[in-house]
């Protein structure tokens, strides 16, 4: 039986076909979901990808936070479904308190756009299996609003219990300051991007989809491994 994933479309949404297909590139079913509905048409996991949902008004991921749909991701990712969080995905999962922490204005103040490497800090959850624990992978950034800050105790817990699934590292394009090449927007601690305690929900600012063929964009396909993961962890369920 083939593993379906649900993509979620809001209002600014950019990034659901991107996700869409590299869900079809993984091996599995992209199951189209809309923000007002709150059947979630059977998926085995769920992606909130990237974009600008209800134009970022009031706050990044703020008003998505209370779509219908919402509601059922939230019960469903607490009893253990796998959601992936994905640039806006992410910041509408701080926004429901499914990862702790915020996403603020870059440091710059600037809109970013460009390829990033990252490390990948965590193997072990439900997006990153494909992957070694430390091993480099660089795939497209895109934001204005990628900041990841939390309280410093916050912040401790992450470290601790091995829930920063990937960091900042450096890289990027040139013409940018070396601060700015290795954390492009002021993460505290270099977040990219974590994970709950349960490991099945994760969010990320960097746009994994953007990197699953070798014909398109950089001919990079480092981002692949977060959507061949969940496809072996739904194989194997």
């Amino acid at each position: 039986m083939t593993a379906r994933v649900g993509v979620v479309t809001f209002p600014g949404t950019l990034d659901d076909r991107d996700t869409q297909r590299a869900v079809r590139v993984a091996g599995m079913e992209a199951v189209p979901l809309w923000h007002r509905d709150k059947d979630l048409k059977q998926v085995d996991a769920v992606v909130l990808p990237g974009g600008f949902s209800y134009g970022d008004y009031l706050r990044a991921g703020a008003i998505s936070r209370f779509s219908p749909v919402m509601e059922s991701i939230i019960e469903q990712a607490k009893a253990g479904m796998p959601v992936l969080g994905i640039c806006n995905g992410f910041q509408v999962l701080t926004e429901t308190h499914l990862l702790p922490g915020a996403m603020l204005r870059n440091n710059h103040l600037h809109f970013i756009c460009r390829d990033q490497k990252l490390r990948v800090e965590n193997a072990d959850t439900a997006w990153t299996s494909s992957y070694e624990s430390g091993q480099e992978i660089s795939i497209p950034l895109k934001n204005i609003d990628g900041r990841y800050v939390a309280e410093e105790r916050v912040l401790d817990e992450l470290e601790a219990e091995g829930r920063v699934v990937v960091r900042y590292i450096g890289g990027g394009l040139g013409g940018y300051p070396l601060e700015e090449r290795r954390n492009p927007n002021g993460s505290l601690r270099d977040i990219a991007g974590i994970t709950n305690a349960a490991g099945n929900v994760v969010g990320l600012m960097p746009h994994p989809e953007h990197a699953v063929e070798p014909l398109v964009g950089t001919g990079r396909t480092d981002g692949l491994g977060f959507f061949t993961s969940i496809l072996k962890k739904l194989v194997t369920a």
